[in-house]
């Protein structure tokens, strides 16, 4: 038997992608469609050394229209395709001991490996350190480059069309690192004339980079820190996999420099490379609470009023006050030359009070986002005249999503399982922000007692399980919420997002 490779042999990155099926129901999982990787020399950025193959999963069924639409990989495509299984050797030599890359690896790919692996009965690879560049481009170019798909990425530099294909996309995603950190280079050299104002190529709306979740999130507005998992080692990547303590998460474009006590307060210009100072700065911009980059709510949703002495906020409708022949909508600017779709009544953005909401499941902390935290939601009933309003912001912010040709497939945001709930239903989201890697709920929470008395709770801590007991099916709520649109990993629709929310004691 050959000799374990070790890291001290292995110096090459690995940037590895996988194509796989989209999941069409819960517990379905996903099976990978096709493998790609190249190892790339980290001093000098070229390709070595490249590797793809389709795969036949298990059930040719799993290969569904909406996973054709996603990738162009079909069943006859991989019928006579080799299984896992019998590639599993040559994938594993390719990622054990190295450093692994990719984008949004860390929430897709390397789960998807990992599962691979235990399916066969085999032992997964390990990485010796993982680069996700959605992380790390979007703290340095998330403001100029609008959302951080990777289409819209080469979009920006102009170099090709993401096809959607494993080794494809791994190439454009090592072009798109070495142009970011081209244009950081020059940046740094003239801080005072390069980085103004610059002017790049106009982002069309461009569809997204396949990598589909059902439990993951979607795009809204506030953003959350990840927690940095080593003193050595810059936190780069939204979650961890495994035990972070063998998952450190390395720069791709160099060695930690001046370590964690670096001196930020030299008036010299920082060192764009400088990880250590990246560790510190990626906070509420790097990574999205409940989300990810991909969407940010105008800052006029979040200027909420408080009516003094009054339970309401003023900007919210209650139902008899919408006019469902007033809700439209329209596109918005957003990032640079980019557009999302935005909700309005009466030329306003449509925000929404509903009394006395039945949760029919409370708050669990089962999932996380990519920050490591508690995604938190829950489900309430939702009355006739709600799913009215909500089927008429369905279908005017669905008009405008496929004029937009996004490949993504639209959502409905009112839930209508009868096999298993006779009421139709609705999930409310409850936004989180960080500040310094202490998370917070970014959402009003007041409780009412029995005589109608209403209170502000306060909390000390960032805690779902408190919340969840707090939150529960069977109680009532009142909830203040606004309606965002999102576009992320081939899901689109509306959100509910929770901006006060009044519990009802027992």
């Amino acid at each position: 038997m050959a000799p374990t490779p070790t890291s001290d042999n292995r110096p090459e990155i690995c940037f590895f992608d996988l194509e796989t099926t989209v999941p069409q129901r819960r517990g379905q999982g996903y099976s990978i469609l096709e493998f790609g990787a190249i190892l790339v020399c980290p001093k000098r950025l070229v390709e070595l050394h490249s590797y793809s193959s389709l795969v036949r999963p298990d059930d040719l069924s799993f290969v569904s229209p909406a996973s054709v639409r996603c990738n162009g990989i079909t069943r006859e495509a991989v019928v006579s395709a080799p299984s896992f299984s019998e590639i599993a050797d040559k994938v594993h030599d390719l990622l054990h001991g190295r450093v692994w890359a990719g984008h949004n690896i860390v929430r897709f790919d390397c789960v998807r490996i990992r599962e691979a692996f235990e399916k066969i009965g085999r032992a997964p690879p390990e990485p010796k350190g993982i680069i996700d560049s959605l992380a790390l481009l979007t703290q340095r170019f998330g403001r100029r480059a609008g959302n951080m798909k990777m289409a819209t990425l080469a979009n920006y530099f102009e170099i090709g069309v993401q096809s959607h294909r494993s080794l494809d996309d791994v190439r454009m995603n090592l072009e798109v690192v070495k142009y970011c950190a081209t244009v950081l280079f020059l940046e740094s050299s003239l801080p005072d004339i390069l980085t103004g104002n610059p002017q790049g190529s106009p982002i069309s709306q461009s569809s997204d980079d396949g990598k589909s979740s059902p439990e993951q999130p979607s795009p809204n507005m506030h953003t959350l820190s990840s927690s940095p998992t080593s003193e050595n080692v810059p936190n780069l990547s939204p979650a961890g996999v495994g035990n972070s303590e063998h998952h450190p998460r390395i720069s791709l474009l160099t060695h930690h420099i001046g370590g964690a006590n670096a001196d930020v307060s030299n008036p010299v210009q920082p060192d764009p490379f400088n990880m250590g100072l990246l560790r510190n700065e990626i906070k509420t911009e790097a990574l999205q609470s409940d989300v990810t980059m991909e969407e940010k709510t105008e800052q006029e949703s979040q200027d909420i009023e408080i009516a003094e002495g009054s339970s309401s906020y003023a900007g919210f409708l209650a139902l008899d006050e919408v006019s469902l022949t007033s809700v439209n909508a329209s596109l918005v600017p957003y990032y640079h030359g980019t557009q999302r779709i935005k909700l309005l009544h009466e030329n306003d953005g449509l925000q929404l009070f509903c009394p006395c909401l039945r949760v029919r499941f409370g708050v669990n902390g089962k999932f996380l986002n990519q920050g490591g935290w508690p995604r938190l939601s829950f489900v309430v009933d939702a009355s006739p005249s709600l799913c009215e309003i909500l089927n008429a912001c369905d279908n005017a912010a669905k008009t405008i999503f496929e004029d937009c040709r996004s490949s993504s497939v639209w959502k409905p945001i009112v839930g209508r399982n009868y096999r298993y709930i006779n009421n139709p239903t609705v999930r409310l989201h409850i936004p989180t922000v960080a500040n310094d890697n202490i998370a917070r709920y970014a959402a009003e929470i007041h409780k009412k007692d029995s005589s109608g008395t209403v209170q502000k709770l306060v909390f000390s801590k960032f805690d779902a399980a408190e919340l969840g007991n707090l939150i529960r099916g069977g109680i009532f709520v009142d909830a203040f919420f606004s309606l965002d649109t999102y576009d992320y990993q081939q899901n689109a629709g509306i959100r509910l997002v929770a901006k006060k929310l009044v519990i009802h004691s027992d």
